[in-house]
């Protein structure tokens, strides 16, 4: 008689489904709405606050959200214009995720955001960092800057 059972070099191997890396939200965001809602979906959440002084230059904090494999979510749609802090951005490696609808309260950023989630992860084990994205209303996330090979 013989064993019914599959070996394991036989059977499908899934891979892991992506981690979505921990997240840093911007101040311009506030610090507890949209923390509170992305927590309670069990993402990892840091605030600008909780890390830095509420006057830190965007530039200081991007280097070190960077280095610590962070990803940004902001609503600064001007980010990728400013020179110091786009230099900022890519030397530190940093995923960005802007989210383009700046007229919105708290919790419908928050819904928004939730509702991302799943883009957020997979876009961030489809593309290595740097880049910046933009997160729009549906949740959808769009690729809006990478820079070229070999200028990080």
């Amino acid at each position: 008689m013989t064993s019914r059972k599959r070996s394991a070099a036989s059977s499908r191997s899934r891979r892991p489904s992506p981690a979505l890396p921990p997240l840093f939200i911007d101040r311009s965001l506030g610090k507890l709405t949209i923390a509170t809602a992305l927590r309670a979906q069990g993402a990892e959440v840091h605030t600008h606050d909780a890390h830095f002084a509420q006057d830190a230059r965007d530039e200081e904090w991007l280097a070190d959200v960077g280095r610590r494999g962070w990803a940004v979510i902001t609503k600064d749609t001007r980010i990728r214009y400013r020179q110091t802090e786009l230099a900022a951005l890519v030397a530190g490696g940093v995923r960005a995720f802007v989210l383009t609808r700046g007229d919105l309260s708290g919790p419908e950023m928050a819904a928004i955001l939730v509702k991302a989630l799943p883009h957020l992860v997979r876009f961030s084990a489809r593309y290595e960092p740097p880049f910046i994205a933009r997160i729009a209303a549906s949740g959808r996330v769009q690729m809006i800057y990478k820079p070229a090979q070999g200028s990080r």
